[in-house]
């Protein structure tokens, strides 16, 4: 199969269908040979298959995984020792490329206990090239690869043995042009000059704290939590943290041990007692052991002092209109920056790190390494009144 990016051809990696048990791999033997065989490029893609419905930690159920040569599927419910593959992920002088890589990161990370390092994540960089923010695994590939790919085991159980050859295949797909599609935005990306700024994206994606949970951060991802005061907040915090590792504990979801419809009830009634506690619908699973280590993380919610009650950000401050103003007018020059360069806005800044470089221009991302150099100084002319904005034919343009 060949695709045609401008004038230079890309090859897909072609496994007849006949060799597919070739590409799985289902011993450590196995799994160390390719290992090997990796060694001798200077990227490999990679990309993983979990389940976590049932359990608080993902299950790893496969790992696809492929080089400029071939395509595996390694199995590591099959294989019991994934040493061979954890060296290769720590390999720093082998560059791992993922596609939208957070939850793949996570998983590798629990499954092997090392941080896959270096990484290039094609969804980030896809976005300094004009492409839009969240852009799929399909798109990407038939953006840089002009390869349309079916989509037909999204819902697959990748833990039930054996695999299909169908299954296997559709696994390989995830990897097959990855390496090819990273090879163009590679050379797009230093053309413009802007390789450097998606290295510098890449740092937080490096940093294992970017993994590890913290519980008391966990409220932040509660289901209508900016409905909350910042009374409520404190409750919901202590609440929050108190499931999370109750879900640790018992590797379950954390919804099996309280959705979050029952933790908001929970937050706003605020009860002193376990019969108060439960008349909220949605308690009955809990044990007595559980509503008193509930009840006892509500308390210190309640009993917070008030100069460290928590927050969630703007959504507790309300901005003046000339702040919303302004903010209109950076948003709208961030639009044209945006349309002109082909970096994504949403990449760029948001509204509320807008709000935030009015309030402290110094502290802002924005005033640091590639978004400076994008947008920082043109944004300083704009708030000094050294610029302006204008509309012609239609269109908002810089003065």
């Amino acid at each position: 199969m060949r695709s045609r990016i401008g004038s230079r051809p890309f090859h897909a990696i072609c496994v007849p269908r006949g060799f597919l048990s070739d590409m799985y791999l289902s011993t450590t033997a196995d799994l160390q040979a390719f290992c090997e065989r990796a060694r001798a490029h200077r990227a490999v893609a990679i990309d993983t298959e979990f389940l976590r419905e049932r359990t608080y930690r993902p299950r790893l159920c496969l790992v696809q995984a492929a080089t400029p040569d071939e395509c595996v599927v390694i199995d590591p419910i099959t294989i019991g020792d994934l040493a061979p593959l954890a060296d290769l992920m720590a390999d720093e002088g082998i560059l791992k490329v993922f596609h939208a890589c957070s939850q793949d990161m996570e998983v590798l990370i629990d499954a092997l206990d090392v941080l896959p390092a270096p990484i290039f994540d094609t969804q980030v960089a896809a976005a300094f090239l004009g492409e839009r923010m969240q852009i799929s695994y399909n798109g990407l590939v038939h953006a840089f690869c002009g390869v349309t790919l079916p989509k037909s085991e999204s819902l697959t159980d990748w833990s039930r043995r054996p695999l299909t050859d169908r299954q296997i295949e559709y696994a390989v797909d995830d990897v097959r042009y990855l390496i090819e599609a990273y090879d163009v935005i590679r050379e797009r990306l230093e053309a413009s000059g802007r390789l450097s700024w998606v290295v510098d994206e890449m740092v937080p994606l490096t940093d294992r704290s970017h993994y590890e949970v913290d519980p008391r951060q966990a409220f932040r991802r509660v289901k209508r939590i900016s409905a909350c005061t910042r009374r409520q907040l404190a409750v919901a915090r202590e609440l929050a943290a108190w499931r999370e590792r109750r879900a640790m504990q018992q590797n379950v979801p954390r919804k099996w041990i309280m959705s979050d419809e029952v933790l908001i009830a929970l937050v706003k009634r605020a009860p002193h007692d376990a019969g108060d506690f439960r008349r909220v619908r949605g308690t009955e699973q809990l044990s007595e052991r559980d509503v008193e280590a509930a009840l006892l993380a509500i308390a210190r919610g309640r009993s917070c002092p008030t100069d460290r009650l928590p927050s969630i950000g703007r959504a507790h401050r309300s901005p003046s209109p000339e702040a919303e103003s302004v903010c209109d007018l950076m948003y709208a020059l961030l639009r044209i920056v945006s349309e002109r360069s082909g970096v994504a806005t949403a990449l760029i800044a948001g509204r509320d790190d807008l709000y935030d470089y009015i309030d402290h221009p110094e502290r802002s991302p924005l005033r640091e390494g590639w978004r400076f150099e994008l947008v920082g100084s043109l944004l300083d002319d704009l708030l000094s009144g050294n610029m302006g904005l204008t509309v012609k034919e239609g269109a908002v343009e810089i003065l």
